[in-house]
């Protein structure tokens, strides 16, 4: 018989041979940590952004560093550096974790200082961490071929979603409810009875004059990079997508839904609260905007390769 865990049963797993960068310095997982007083830990006084990396490719690189630079500024934080050498230390991240497919995670706290909660007059050095991780790409296409389910569950979110802040606590009781349902993603209901977003992604539906809907932009949604880049593909396909509130009823009324996020891209929507949408399959406007997004995608990453030459 095992001698008890010192950690009374709970799992000692860690992540294996995986590389983290931590203010400067790459070193193993293990071994990377942040002081006990960070902003960060203390008080989720942090934000972070997520890449999605497809055969190498930094999808929408630069979109995800204007939204970064964004929800600096609005918690008043500073770069810890600047654009170029935060490209270089992302990629160098992702080479060390040999990761190919997969996704690039980086969070920036306000750094260490005593514990209170005001904001300390005198600014302490950010704390920067990035992690990468390869991404099963298998399952990922079957998610986009065949569709998921999800559910409503209520947006009891704080009031400024549109920073993306590292408090989270909120999305992640709604996803794990979802999970325990057997769905992949929670929608979200405000109080008014309107879908505002998915626990980690856009909501997307087609409704039943087949225009394609998506919340308009404001404090309660996070304004998804990948959304933005579906919707100017979509412009430049004359294809109209309408920004307004829809609710539950008329999501499960519609032709189709969708959800979009970094590393989800394009990924139907074939049942909301065990009810099908339409027939249960991937409706022919959400397979055109894949197709569009995958274009996009495409004609970025040969840019950059041009640029390169």
């Amino acid at each position: 018989m095992n001698a008890p865990s010192a950690f009374h049963g709970w799992s000692a797993q860690q992540p294996v041979g995986r590389i983290a960068y931590v203010n400067g310095r790459y070193m193993p997982h293990v071994q990377a940590g942040v002081h006990i007083e960070d902003r960060g830990l203390q008080f989720a006084d942090a934000i972070y952004e997520v890449w999605g990396v497809v055969s190498g490719d930094f999808f929408d690189e630069e979109e995800h560093l204007d939204r970064l630079e964004r929800s600096l500024r609005e918690l008043g934080m500073a770069m810890p550096m600047g654009r170029d050498a935060l490209k270089m230390v992302l990629r160098e991240t992702a080479r060390r974790n040999r990761v190919r497919d997969g996704m690039i995670y980086l969070q920036i706290t306000r750094g260490s200082a005593r514990r209170d909660h005001p904001v300390p007059k005198s600014s302490p050095r950010p704390t920067l961490i990035v992690t990468a991780r390869s991404i099963d790409i298998t399952d990922l296409e079957r998610r986009r071929r065949d569709g998921v389910a999800v559910v409503t569950q209520p947006d009891e979110r704080w009031a400024r979603c549109d920073i993306k802040s590292t408090a989270l606590l909120p999305n992640i009781l709604a996803k794990t409810a979802a999970r325990g349902a057997g769905a992949y993603e929670a929608w979200l209901v405000d109080d008014e009875g309107y879908i505002t977003e998915g626990s980690s992604t856009s909501a997307w539906i087609v409704d039943e004059a087949g225009r394609v809907i998506t919340r308009d932009l404001s404090n309660v949604i996070l304004p998804g990079v990948t959304r933005r880049v579906i919707m100017q593909a979509a412009a430049s396909a004359q294809l109209p997508i309408v920004e307004r509130k829809f609710t539950p009823a008329e999501a499960m009324r519609a032709r189709e839904a969708f959800l979009t996020a970094a590393t989800a891209g394009v990924t139907p929507i074939v049942a909301i609260d065990g009810k099908k949408v339409a027939d249960g399959k991937p409706g022919p406007l959400t397979r055109r905007i894949q197709e569009l997004y995958g274009l996009t995608a495409r004609k970025a990453a040969e840019g950059k390769s041009a640029a390169a030459e």
